[in-house]
């Protein structure tokens, strides 16, 4: 199987897989939160992990939170900002976001993205400068297109009118730069080659984050013992997302520009291309064809590829974040997203676009030789 879903989740850094399978054999018992011997050898290795995520996003470490996985994060955000008021977010955010938005119980007001994917620095301006105005939640990346969203200009808006600020930073590390001039970024271990199961929340100092699983772990703002093994596997994550991102970012934007190049006799329509997107992200409307149609049919040509969101039923429906874009609900339900990583070759993309020829009409340029890459 040729996976090209990294936006959904990333295969383990070959070190990091090393770095757990010797620690789960070796991990010797401890709670970090016990005072005996085994519990302090456990929080030392805790806070170390701690210190060497902040050092990757430009924290203390006293200012970052670890979680179960970047949804938690998120909704940890979401939930525990600015309660008192209105929320000021985008109409593209991860449905952590937004479903937490939808539980404050307070006014949320949704800005919407143009046609590019991108949401407008001014609009986020002009919301964030209506009374009452409490937090403001934006996406570094979008999932869905990679479009790249301006969270800097967020930030500085808020901190200018005292507003407090959460970046989605889930899609960044080892694409972006990792650190945000937010008060409070969301980050995911899976999303970057480490392990399914821990997240991270970097919180500024003197910020009050109101926690959705009470206790005292976390310095009061996340009940529950942490797994010391997964927090270290996403610090080692982290730094080597971190280390390799400058030529990982330039490999993976020359392979995704040759995968495009490729397509472009055919009857697509790639979203977010007037955009900055993320160097492995390639949104495909295949025009007049069923997404889900072609992504089963990739899947028995032995490639994983995602297409929108699924129901809980299995049905699939148009995604939120196109249509926001003002797609059509058609247009919406002929898109597939393709996702490169680490691991993807140029004769992996070869394989790919030689694989679509089989499974989609390209429509009146059929018959065109290969492109190749």
């Amino acid at each position: 199987m040729t996976y090209l879903d990294h936006n959904a989740g990333t295969p383990l850094h070959p070190e990091v897989a090393d770095f757990l399978a010797s620690a789960f054999r070796t991990e010797p018992a401890g709670n970090p939160s016990s005072v005996h011997g085994a519990g302090r050898a456990a929080r030392a290795r805790l806070d170390e992990a701690r210190a060497r995520v902040a050092s990757v996003v430009g924290r203390t470490p006293r200012e970052i939170l670890f979680t179960s996985s970047g949804s938690e994060a998120c909704a940890t955000a979401v939930l525990g900002l600015g309660r008192g008021g209105t929320l000021v977010t985008s109409a593209i955010e991860h449905p952590s976001v937004l479903l937490a938005a939808a539980q404050r119980g307070t006014a949320v007001v949704q800005v919407r993205p143009g046609p590019d994917g991108q949401v407008a620095a001014g609009e986020l301006e002009a919301a964030l400068g209506a009374a009452g105005v409490a937090a403001c939640a934006l996406q570094a990346a979008n999932n869905e297109t990679g479009v790249v969203q301006p969270a800097e200009e967020m930030a500085r808006s808020a901190r200018a009118r005292g507003v407090v600020s959460f970046v989605d930073a889930v899609q960044a590390p080892g694409r972006l730069p990792a650190a945000f001039e937010a008060d409070v970024v969301a980050y995911s271990a899976h999303k970057f080659g480490g392990p399914a199961g821990v997240g991270m929340l970097a919180v500024r100092r003197g910020v009050r984050v109101e926690p959705l699983v009470p206790g005292h772990q976390e310095g009061g703002r996340r009940g529950g013992t942490p797994s010391v093994v997964l927090c270290e596997a996403a610090a080692l994550a982290m730094e080597l997302a971190e280390r390799e991102r400058s030529r990982e970012v330039e490999r993976l934007a020359a392979l995704r520009r040759g995968f495009e190049e490729a397509l472009g006799g055919w009857r697509v329509r790639v979203h977010g291309t007037s955009a900055v997107r993320l160097c492995n992200t390639s949104n495909v409307c295949f025009v007049g064809r069923d997404a889900e149609t072609v992504l089963i049919a990739l899947d028995l040509e032995g490639f994983a590829v995602s297409v929108g969101a699924a129901c809980a039923s299995g049905t699939m429906r148009a995604s939120p974040v196109l249509l926001a874009m003002g797609l059509s609900e058609t247009e919406a339900r002929s898109s597939i997203r393709f996702s490169f990583g680490r691991g993807t070759t140029e004769a992996e993309l070869t394989a790919l676009v030689r694989a679509l020829e089989r499974v989609v009409d390209r429509g009146p340029d059929r018959g065109l030789p290969d492109r190749g890459l």
